[in-house]
């Protein structure tokens, strides 16, 4: 039950919650410098944003020269497609 508390509450802050949609919506992989622009919050707020999500086991991450991207993980993929059809049966 910990887990299921770590990451629904991950989740439930508006910058990690749309971060995350970004992630899953990007087809390969997204460079925090995007997101950043994206969200219009301070990078310092993204890596912190980011780094709650990684630890919740909601994105991956990998290195590439001196950027870092980040991929949705299976669970994240799931539970949004989860979110999306509850959202339909309930508009």
């Amino acid at each position: 039950m910990a887990i299921d508390l770590q990451v629904l509450s991950a989740m439930g802050n508006d910058t990690r919650y749309e971060l995350l949609r970004r992630i899953a919506n990007a087809d390969d992989g997204v460079c925090v410098c995007d997101l950043e622009a994206a969200v219009g919050v301070s990078q310092s707020a993204v890596s912190q944003a980011l780094s709650r999500l990684y630890a919740a086991g909601l994105v991956t991450r990998r290195k590439e020269g001196s950027w870092r991207y980040y991929e949705p993980t299976e669970t994240t993929v799931a539970l949004l497609e989860t979110l999306d059809n509850l959202r339909g049966t309930h508009e």
